[in-house]
């Protein structure tokens, strides 16, 4: 079994595709995330798993002042590339866990889509360690839900049970009123307030090509053996195609969770 730093990982191995293939964030959701976590023009923030900078850039966009991180080298280079015209944004190439806190808290610690992939024994510590006073620590969510072309993702299903031994049968995608609000961890740590959170509900049309190219993004899938990933993408591919019109519609909840660093 893979453990979550070699899962991480392989996004470095399809950079360009991943920030070709995965969706941006919608402007409802950014709207709370600068309203709530109180971002503003040269607002210092730590952005933990910037990826190929999906939310770095429309944050530099608000003036802060940024210091991103991501453990991929290829990843880093694409969001350095998009982040150029803002100098006021440091992106490196590290792990949260192993990089050293500046003696300068931030303002906010912000992290989209990658705070399951931190140590749960580090992550709300160091992200608490990390903030001034009153600060605030901001994650975004990303699950899939059920809606869409809904019939599509039940069907698909016979491919995973096919090429993915880890496929469990009968499972269906959560619909979002089943995915509950967590801050337990935060509320456990005693580090923080109150958990505010936002939820987004929203959905993309894929083509064929672009759906299997989101799909190569997926740690998932790309720890499947070759022949299996191929496997699974033609099968996938063909039902698209044949069933569907060459086009699907696929359903994403965002959830935003912002809580501000206790006794601040």
């Amino acid at each position: 079994m893979s453990c979550p730093r070699e899962l991480r990982a392989t996004f470095d191995e399809v950079a360009e595709l991943y920030d070709r293939a995965r969706p941006e964030y919608p402007q409802e959701l950014l709207a709370d995330l600068v309203k709530l976590a109180g971002i503003q023009p040269g607002c210092r923030l730590l952005e933990i798993g910037c990826g190929t900078g999906q939310l770095t850039v429309p944050l530099a966009q608000k003036g802060c002042e940024i210091v991103a991180l991501d453990i991929g080298a290829a990843m880093v280079a694409v969001a350095r590339r998009k982040l150029a015209a803002y100098p006021n944004v440091s992106v490196i190439t590290a792990a949260f866990e192993d990089w050293p806190l500046p003696n300068q808290h931030f303002d906010v610690v912000a992290t989209a889509t990658a705070f399951h992939w931190l140590d749960p024994a580090i992550r709300v510590h160091k992200a608490a360690d990390a903030l001034r006073p009153g600060g605030a620590l901001a994650t975004i969510a990303t699950h899939h839900i059920a809606g869409g072309t809904a019939d599509f993702f039940i069907e698909a299903q016979e491919c995973y049970l096919k090429w993915d031994p880890s496929t469990q049968p009968g499972f269906r995608l959560p619909t979002a009123s089943g995915i509950p609000a967590d801050s337990e961890e935060l509320d456990r740590s005693s580090r923080f307030g109150p958990a505010i959170f936002r939820r987004h509900e929203w959905e993309k049309e894929y083509s064929t090509r672009a759906y299997l190219d989101a799909l190569l993004t997926y740690s998932g899938h790309r720890t499947l053996p070759e022949r299996s990933l191929q496997g699974l993408l033609d099968c996938i591919g063909c039902l698209i195609d044949s069933r569907y019109g060459g086009k699907i519609v696929k359903r994403y909840l965002n959830e935003l969770r912002v809580a501000r660093l206790a006794n601040g």
